[in-house]
């Protein structure tokens, strides 16, 4: 239950934070570092707080998620990337959480030069032929936005987890104005279509 609470809230902050950002300014839309602060509840209480920030040094850009849910949970994720062209090309993700007193940790390694990319979760590696343009569950929400400025999604995106690189749509359902203590935005909404509706 904790674990689902806390990917949820880690896809949807993502998501959001991508698409406010996209209705301002094509000048302000380009790519560059921000951090981005948020408190949440869970039926009305207050759960904890998480950060998202994004970081560049010279070509290299850092995307990173905490998460802290009381005493009972907590999620961080690192992704390491390059961008050039409107385009994301992974270099390595990580993520580790803590539920109680279980601790989870997953690594990805994309390795152009041996044609490889690899991963572990726990103690269990696996690896897979190497496929241009792969992207972890992290990078994924820049490129999306990436692509939302230019225009249009792509019709889907390979995506690189523990087990394997899979081929996931992100479809468009609108715009949708979001009320904050900021202001009014205008957004984008996109939603992650899985294979299995129950998901």
């Amino acid at each position: 239950m904790a674990t689902k609470f806390l990917k949820s809230f880690s896809i949807a902050t993502g998501i959001s934070t991508t698409l406010l950002i996209a209705s301002f300014s094509s000048h302000a839309l380009a790519m560059s570092p921000f951090q981005a602060n948020y408190q949440f509840t869970y039926n009305n209480k207050g759960m904890g707080s998480a950060t998202r920030a994004l970081s560049q040094q010279g070509n290299n850009w850092t995307y990173q998620f905490t998460a802290k849910a009381g005493g009972i949970a907590s999620a961080s994720e690192t992704s390491k990337f390059s961008f050039a062209n409107g385009k994301i090309g992974s270099q390595s993700f990580s993520r580790t959480s803590k539920i109680l007193i279980h601790n989870n940790t997953m690594s990805i390694n994309f390795n152009p030069g041996n044609k490889t990319i690899s991963t572990k979760k726990d103690d269990k590696a696996r690896s897979f032929a190497w496929q241009a343009g792969v992207l972890d569950e992290l990078n994924a929400e820049l490129q999306i936005r990436e692509d939302l400025k230019n225009g249009s999604l792509k019709s889907s995106y390979p995506l690189a987890d523990a087990k394997e690189v899979e081929n996931r749509r992100f479809v468009k359902q609108g715009n949708e104005k979001i009320k904050t203590t900021y202001g009014t935005f205008d957004t984008v909404k996109v939603v992650l279509q899985h294979k299995k509706p129950e998901r």
